[in-house]
């Protein structure tokens, strides 16, 4: 099994940090309101960031590291990754 990070960018462009095993299915029910509290109030989401994994713990200790990157570094992140990859 895989296990990504992930960042959604909500509605009001803020961005929000996750793990799961399933990115696109996290998405849709992130837009559902049975993600997050936080992006509940800020729908919709949309997936910008995707990073795997081969264990639950790695993705967790990255999604750690993530949150506390700055904005600044979380946006060169998904330029990076955009410019690399197809969502």
């Amino acid at each position: 099994m895989e296990h990504y990070v992930y960042l959604m960018e909500c509605a009001d462009g803020t961005l929000y940090c996750g793990y799961t095993t399933d990115p696109k299915r996290r998405e849709q029910q992130h837009n559902a309101g049975c993600g997050a509290k936080y992006t509940a109030a800020r729908r919709p989401v949309r997936l910008v960031y995707t990073e795997v994994y081969p264990t639950k713990q790695e993705a967790m200790h990255r999604e750690w590291e993530i949150k506390k990157c700055s904005r600044t570094e979380k946006l060169k992140m998904i330029k990076k990754w955009q410019n690399t990859c197809e969502i």
